[in-house]
């Protein structure tokens, strides 16, 4: 799909249809997000791939809509912070940017192949953690369920450009 076009139909699905995603397009998911950029190119990054089925009532721990473990699978992307990037000047270390860099090729990606997902910050990290047996300095960042949609875009609200956009200084 044209990319102006992807950008623009690309939406927070949440609803999702029972059928398999096929492992040809989850690995194109996982290999778009393998070469996102990162500071530094270090990754500093693991991302866990989830199957529902059997699993969704110890999901359902994580993040409490329904709708979390319709889809097949659910992606947690985790961050590393002792292997990320850190800013020299104050020590601002970048493991969530690069982690939301890899999660934003992902899904674009699952959508370029007629995928659904939807970003998800709002989940339990403790549990999280537990479900998922995350080891000590294993964070967990962003979540998204993986299916096809059964549900429809809705219109975006966005604000204007000239809201967002600032020229030579604040």
């Amino acid at each position: 799909m044209e990319f102006s076009r992807l950008i623009h139909e690309r939406y927070s699905v949440r609803a999702y249809k029972p059928d398999p995603v096929e492992d040809e397009k989850l690995q194109q998911v996982l290999m778009a997000a393998r070469i996102a950029p990162t500071a530094a190119n270090l990754q500093p990054i693991q991302i866990i791939v989830i199957h529902t089925k059997g699993r969704e009532d110890e999901l359902t721990r994580i993040y409490k809509r329904s709708w979390f473990v319709q889809a097949p699978l659910v992606i947690c992307m985790c961050g590393i912070p002792a292997q990320g990037w850190v800013r020299g000047s104050d020590k601002k270390n970048y493991t969530d940017v690069d982690a939301a860099l890899v999660m934003d090729h992902l899904i674009l990606a699952a959508a370029d192949l007629g995928l659904g997902t939807c970003w998800i910050a709002a989940f339990d990290p403790t549990a999280a953690r537990d479900v998922l047996g995350l080891p000590e300095g294993v964070e967990p960042i962003i979540m998204t369920p993986l299916g096809y949609p059964a549900d429809q875009l809705r219109p975006k609200e966005r604000k204007p450009l000239s809201e967002l956009i600032r020229y030579e200084h604040w």
